[in-house]
């Protein structure tokens, strides 16, 4: 029997690779680290929150579904209290703020060895911006719909990359060659949030050069080929 998994959750378990030790950081239900269990994908998993009882909540979980063994649970922020033993670091479910905190507390994970699974729900530019500027390459990008929502999945490891343009911290190089059928409605989406905020700037007239910036970002993401 598999743990139930949204998504989401299924399409980062896709970028894990065979025989992986996983860091699940935010486990919350423990879901995805089962998961990669008992399907044999991960050699071994390291989960961990922030709060008490998502922890009890996976520890029960690992128990209910047999793989207590292959998973060791840390209350911790962040990765500041889980062993670094670990091939591939999993943050799935977070905003952009939470992920860049993470990271930026954890100098150690600018390491070509680490792979890196993001799945950010908010700021994604600012996250892939971030990404950028502090040396790391955006490997894999791909996207999961939940609902009425879609979410950009991202494998990303420390390696240089040389300088992008604004146009990418929201439509990525490799998303955009990823093939996925629900990219042309997410950049619909994007473009749609960017369309809102040339209508305010538009409205306030104080801010010239940032309309003008996001004008022409608007242009680029359109004329993008899918």
């Amino acid at each position: 029997m598999l743990p139930p998994l949204s998504h989401r959750l299924a399409a980062c378990c896709q970028f894990v690779r065979p025989g992986d030790r996983v860091a699940d950081v935010g486990c919350d239900h423990g879901y995805l680290g089962i998961y990669l269990l008992q399907k044999n994908i991960a050699a071994s998993v390291i989960a961990s929150d922030v709060a008490l009882q998502p922890l009890a909540s996976a520890r029960e979980n690992a128990r209910k579904y047999g793989v207590e063994k292959k998973i060791s649970f840390h209350l911790c922020s962040g990765v500041s209290g889980i062993p670094r033993d670990f091939d591939t670091l999993v943050c799935a479910g977070m905003g952009a703020d939470t992920m860049i905190a993470i990271l930026s507390a954890a100098p150690w994970l600018r390491d070509s060895r680490y792979r890196l699974i993001l799945q950010c729900q908010s700021k994604r530019p600012q996250l892939r911006q971030w990404l950028w500027k502090n040396g790391f390459s955006i490997l894999r990008e791909t996207l999961a719909q939940d609902g009425k929502f879609i979410y950009p999945i991202m494998e990303v490891t420390y390696a240089p990359c040389p300088p992008q343009p604004l146009w990418a911290c929201y439509l990525s190089p490799a998303l955009l060659e990823c093939g996925s059928p629900l990219l042309p409605e997410f950049r619909r989406r994007v473009i749609g949030g960017i369309s809102q905020t040339i209508a305010g700037l538009e409205e306030s007239g104080q801010e010239p050069q940032r309309l003008e910036r996001f004008r022409k970002l608007k242009q680029e993401l359109e004329e993008k080929t899918l």
